[in-house]
């Protein structure tokens, strides 16, 4: 068989061969990959094609061929193998625990940030913080309670400010913080 001729056979069945591997691999780009590499295999091996005989199973051959040797190369590569002694790792389970890192070291920044205020902001906002109603404050503090909401005010928009600085969008850092 000729080199154009077998061009021509490959030709007439791309569609079905296309289809097929879009059956095998459920992605389009794998479809074409799959193809390509059979198409490959195909033109590097014509001469192992024995004329007379069926073309079209041949190249289906040669794709399903490909398509379980690369599966089975994803399982291997998807196998852990544990070494330690009492096979620790694979024991482990699935369990996936929950790391509020990220989290403790944010609230950590944002308690230097409210530790940097000026004590005649700081100590209002911290008490009104802790549950105290601004009456309570000002009776504590022995301040007007305009006085009172004024200094929890500018705690705030400090706050806001030097969040802003350090993190950008106050928004966000506030997401980051509930989630």
């Amino acid at each position: 068989m000729s080199t154009v001729e077998f061009y021509n056979k490959i030709d007439i069945v791309t569609g079905p061969l296309n289809s097929f591997a879009y059956n095998l691999t459920k992605s389009t780009e794998d479809a074409q990959d799959l193809f390509q590499e059979t198409a490959f295999r195909a033109l590097t091996n014509k001469e192992k094609f024995r004329p007379g005989t069926n073309f079209k199973a041949w190249m289906f051959t040669i794709m399903k061929n490909i398509f379980i040797n690369n599966y089975r190369k994803k399982v291997k590569a998807n196998t852990i193998i544990d070494s330690t002694e009492n096979m620790f790792y694979l024991n482990s389970g699935k369990t996936a625990i929950h790391n509020l890192a990220s989290s403790n070291m944010l609230m950590d920044e944002l308690t230097g940030m409210i530790d940097s205020l000026d004590d005649a902001i700081k100590v209002p906002f911290m008490m009104h913080y802790e549950g105290f109603k601004y009456q309570e404050i000002a009776d504590e503090l022995e301040l007007p309670l305009g006085t009172v909401k004024s200094r929890i005010f500018f705690a705030r928009k400090a706050l806001k400010a030097a969040i802003k600085a350090n993190y950008g969008d106050y928004e966000t850092v506030r997401e980051r913080i509930s989630a």
